[in-house]
């Protein structure tokens, strides 16, 4: 089991045990162990030596009963669906119990940032938005 699958586990976890606190029902329960959205992109880039290359980018929305989403882009190069799921979620968790009126989402482009120029950065950037917020998804309530 890789890192992101305990992270996700752990998270699961988490949730089942307060909701058993807590008497949540069954169907709410079941709702909240996943994601409203899920989304993967693929992130064309321009690098520095004239070469595209692609990444995979992902986004997920994990619930806006509350109000939008908020939530951050992670770069990594082990970064998948799971994990971003996974701290999705946990940003749901934490605004909920900050009684903040947003819903939990996360983005994440599977890539190396050590090893790119803030150039490169920027490009990727850009792209991996355009390519996940053009998506009619994310502009939904």
């Amino acid at each position: 089991m890789n890192a992101n699958n305990i992270l996700c586990e752990t998270a699961l976890k988490q949730f089942d045990t307060v909701a058993e606190m807590l008497n949540i029902e069954d169907g709410i329960r079941e709702r909240m162990r996943n994601p409203k959205r899920s989304l993967i992109v693929s992130v064309p880039v321009k690098m520095d030596t004239g070469k595209a290359k692609v990444f995979k980018g992902y986004r997920v929305q994990h619930d806006i009963t509350l109000g939008p989403s908020k939530g951050g882009i992670r770069y990594h190069p082990n970064v998948d669906l799971e994990e971003i799921s996974a701290l999705a979620m946990l940003m749901t968790w934490k605004c909920a119990l900050m009684h903040m009126p947003y819903g939990g989402t996360k983005g994440g482009v599977q890539c190396n940032p050590e090893e790119m120029s803030e150039g490169e950065m920027e490009r990727m950037t850009r792209r991996y938005t355009t390519e996940s917020w053009g998506h009619p998804f994310v502009f939904q309530l």
